[in-house]
């Protein structure tokens, strides 16, 4: 994995939060269980169930309580909801989870965190890589979150405009670069303004490509096409399970010099993807768990947020559309599919 930089103020900004972070959760091996059974309710998007034998994020989490002492069906339990890719049922099932009274929730992602907010304002929440937390009001600040929210924050405005840099970095004279975002969400529009805020700069033309619902798709691959764009970048929640796919096809397709979000586009056939590892955050996400299972508030509990990034490149993709990656760019990445 390698450490991309962000601008120095962030920089000294995270590496603030981190070390609150490490004085605030470093009794946390030496607490282990609190001597009853942990009650967590947990709210996905589309993982049908809790398992963690198949699910890498489950095995993740409850290998970190493992190593603090956790044994799962003794001492910690979980309340597994899933919207089955149906982000409508997000209130619903956030309103059930709270109404079965767990002694804690996790939240991985915005939508879910912002839901479990509404449903209670007193049972802890840990969110699990939810965006820009506090641009949108989620916590008051990542030192000290103030309500019943805390755990691992991404701020995506300001890696989606990293995005933009890579993909000018691998397509040169790419002039015209759409992004196709997701309105529903708030860390998407932020994202979106911040690519567009800082074009000029980057000299490219910027153009929006919004979609509220999965049944709008036709008409935004409509508008890239006709739009011509030399790249396109990816802000994307999926409203439905299988919105990634039907992108990845369609950039595939037309031969559109793409760039993703970490885990997403690339094994479709994507030219690039950018971000942090959300897997080690579902380990970290136990130190919470173990922190608040113990009497700690998660008001005071910072907010932590990853300073390391990973690049993905296609090659076998970049052939097929004619591209050549820079050495420079490939020497950065951390990973190439060939």
């Amino acid at each position: 994995m390698r450490r991309w930089q962000q601008s120095s103020r962030r920089v000294i900004a995270i590496a603030v939060v981190a070390f609150a972070a490490c004085i605030v959760l470093t009794r946390v091996a030496a607490a282990g269980p609190p001597g009853h059974t942990v009650r967590i309710g947990i709210l996905e998007g589309i993982a049908p169930t809790f398992d963690p034998v198949a699910n890498p994020a489950h095995r993740e989490l409850v290998e970190g309580l493992r190593e603090l002492g956790y044994t799962l069906g003794r001492d910690v339990v979980f309340e597994h909801k899933s919207a089955q890719s149906n982000v409508t049922m997000f209130p619903q099932l956030a309103a059930e989870l709270v109404s079965s009274k767990p002694d804690m929730l996790v939240m991985p992602a915005y939508g879910p965190t912002l839901e479990a907010s509404k449903a209670t304002k007193t049972i802890p929440i840990i969110m699990v890589g939810a965006t820009d937390v506090v641009e949108t009001g989620l916590v008051a600040s990542l030192a000290r979150p103030g309500g019943n929210i805390t755990g691992l924050a991404i701020n995506a405005a300001e890696i989606a405009a990293k995005r933009v840099q890579l993909l000018q970095e691998a397509v040169p004279d790419a002039s015209r670069i759409a992004v196709f975002w997701n309105a529903t969400l708030p860390g998407m529009a932020l994202g979106f303004q911040n690519i567009d805020r800082g074009s000029p700069q980057l000299g490219v033309t910027i153009q929006s490509v919004r979609v509220s619902g999965s049944g709008e798709f036709d008409q935004a691959f409509a508008a890239i096409e006709s739009g011509h764009p030399d790249g396109l970048v990816v802000l994307f929640g999926p409203l439905r399970g299988d919105d990634l796919p039907r992108i990845v096809e369609f950039v595939t397709q037309h031969k559109i010099p793409t760039i993703f979000e970490l885990g997403r586009g690339v094994r479709g056939g994507g030219l690039m993807e950018f971000g942090p590892n959300f897997l080690p955050m579902f380990r970290r996400a136990a130190a919470y768990v173990d922190k608040i299972a113990n009497g700690a508030d998660p008001a005071t509990l910072p907010v932590e947020e990853p300073s390391q990034f990973e690049l993905v490149i296609n090659l076998k993709a970049a052939k097929n559309m004619g591209i050549a990656i820079p050495q420079s760019l490939l020497l950065r990445a951390d990973r190439i599919v060939e």
